[in-house]
């Protein structure tokens, strides 16, 4: 009841945090626990943590194999929006042969054969617009990043190499680009970028990966959803939502940055000394006042956004 009031206000943070306290409960109602991991799939989707959502529609469909809400909510539209539209189809045929007449199936399933047709034509425009302007220059732009000013970096292809093993590192489709764990930013509905985004912690060589981190979405929003729970290599239960420290780092230049929690992802992405490589945004989180990080900032330069 408490996630429910919390998703009907559209504060999904903590309605994320309020299922996952009702499935530690471990009622033992299988009906019940793929409510809730409908439902914090639901509120994870409008995060744009799409492969948690679909993660906990996997886990609701093995409770309620007929769960046709799960199907279309963790599974569908999910893949939809990460732009699987193979993998959307196939969720949406074995929805329909358990109810033919489900109509919201029916509706994607269309949409996702249209738009499986028509990304390839675009993809292939993108390709030819790289490599036309941009190859042997490390700096490159698609045209919904280059409107607005995020600079894309790629390493620099080894000169031994054929020049499609140069190209390789970012393979276009559509308006993706691949990230080097695989996922890919892409447009959603809306026009609006969603980014895979990479969270490094130094102090303990531990790393978290989201999926489709929304342009417009805070940083402090999705720190909130990781930290519900305290992570197994905390033991000393520091990481907190309120005790963190965002940086980003400035190679070039060995100087660090602050990122405010409060700023959207698209604020850092648009910074002059802010450069994407490899097609993931990168993020680096300290304790705030840590031994660690006040040795880790030793002798760099350290600005705020």
């Amino acid at each position: 009841n408490e996630g429910n009031e919390y998703f009907r206000e559209k504060d999904y943070g903590r309605a994320v945090a309020a299922y996952s306290e009702g499935l530690r409960k471990k009622c033992g109602d299988p009906e019940l626990d793929a409510v809730l991991l409908t439902n914090r799939g639901a509120a994870h989707f409008h995060l744009g943590n799409y492969r948690s959502a679909l993660n906990d529609a996997i886990q609701a469909k093995k409770l309620k194999p007929t769960h046709l809400k799960a199907i279309i909510r963790g599974k569908v539209l999910c893949h939809m929006e990460l732009k699987n539209f193979s993998e959307a189809i196939a969720w949406c045929e074995e929805g329909l042969e358990i109810d033919p007449r489900e109509k919201k199936l029916v509706e994607m399933r269309a949409k996702a054969d249209k738009l499986k047709v028509n990304i390839k034509a675009v993809c292939n425009a993108c390709l030819l617009l790289f490599v036309k302007n941009h190859f042997g220059i490390l700096v490159y732009s698609l045209p919904p990043v280059q409107e607005r000013n995020i600079k894309l970096v790629l390493e620099p292809p080894n000169e031994e190499e054929e020049i499609s093993d140069g190209l390789a590192e970012i393979s276009l489709d559509g308006f993706h680009s691949d990230s080097a764990t695989g996922a890919k930013v892409h447009l959603d509905a809306d026009g609006n970028l969603n980014w895979p985004v990479l969270f490094l912690y130094p102090e303990h060589e531990q790393t978290d990966f989201t999926v489709a981190f929304h342009e417009n979405s805070r940083f402090i929003d999705h720190l909130m959803v990781m930290f519900a729970e305290l992570p197994p290599w905390d033991l000393e239960r520091k990481y907190l939502p309120s005790n963190l420290e965002l940086y980003f780092e400035d190679e070039e230049r060995a100087e660090m940055y602050e990122v405010n929690p409060e700023h959207t992802l698209l604020q850092m992405l648009q910074h002059k000394r802010y450069f994407v490589k490899a097609g993931t945004p990168t993020v680096l989180v300290f304790v705030k006042h840590s031994p660690f990080s006040k040795k880790y900032f030793s002798g760099k330069k350290v600005h705020q956004l």
